[in-house]
């Protein structure tokens, strides 16, 4: 989904998201949380991806050209950047429709020199999201449960973990995902951010029903988050 905005769209960062309302839909009361799949400042747009899992994202899929939604954004706080011209070798990792805030990401590291590895991880090869946009990005590998598409198996079982020579690894996806790669980042003293997908309601830290447990106390996902450093959680 890309959404035109009427009026100047605010600066936007990677890993933010925003919240959209649900309209003409009996019994959906509270806006939807959607990562921000990309952004282009110029053209006064961003790229939203939507999986249809209930009335909510079935109203936002059957939104057509000229229709109006209404956003509020941007929401959270994002991924951590390295500075213009900083050494990074960057790996990217995304599980399923968690992919979606990484193609952002991704562009935003090439805007500053730096070319990021992706690892792209689904069930089968027509559950793989937007591969060939990674493709156009950076490097891409993939893994498939059903290994109808690149390596079988999780994205833990991929080779590049082991063999590549990255310094920063960010992450996004099912939270078991996230925390086994937590767990091989910590292991190889390697910097890991996460983008957790706890269930989020206001997107203002208000009605406390996105709490993660983390080593300075609880906090809420949508406000303090949705990105966090594995230092902070304690589930890593």
């Amino acid at each position: 989904m890309v959404l035109t905005a009427h009026d100047t769209l605010p600066n936007m960062q990677p890993g933010q998201f925003v919240e959209l309302r649900i309209d003409d839909t009996p019994g959906v009361l509270l806006r939807r949380p959607i990562s921000i799949h990309d952004y282009n400042k110029e053209s006064n747009t961003l790229a939203l991806l939507v999986q249809r899992v209930g009335k909510g994202t079935a109203w936002l899929c059957s939104r057509q050209a000229g229709d109006v939604v209404n956003a509020v954004l941007p929401l959270g706080n994002g991924f951590t950047l390295p500075s213009e011209g900083a050494p990074c070798s960057p790996l990217l990792i995304g599980g399923g429709v968690g992919v979606a805030p990484l193609l952002f990401l991704g562009r935003e590291l090439c805007r500053r020199g730096i070319v990021p590895t992706f690892l792209l991880g689904a069930r089968t090869s027509k559950e793989l999201l937007c591969k060939d946009l990674f493709e156009s990005v950076g490097t891409v590998y993939v893994t498939t449960e059903l290994g109808d598409e690149g390596v079988k198996g999780f994205v833990t079982h991929h080779p590049v973990l082991s063999e590549g020579d990255f310094n920063a690894v960010y992450v996004c996806g099912p939270k078991p995902m996230m925390q086994a790669v937590a767990t091989m980042a910590r292991a190889g003293e390697v910097w890991c951010e996460v983008s957790l997908e706890n269930r989020m309601a206001c997107g203002i830290g208000a009605c406390l029903c996105c709490v993660e447990d983390t080593h300075l106390g609880n906090v809420c996902v949508c406000k303090e988050g949705p990105v966090f450093n594995i230092d902070r959680l304690k589930w890593t």
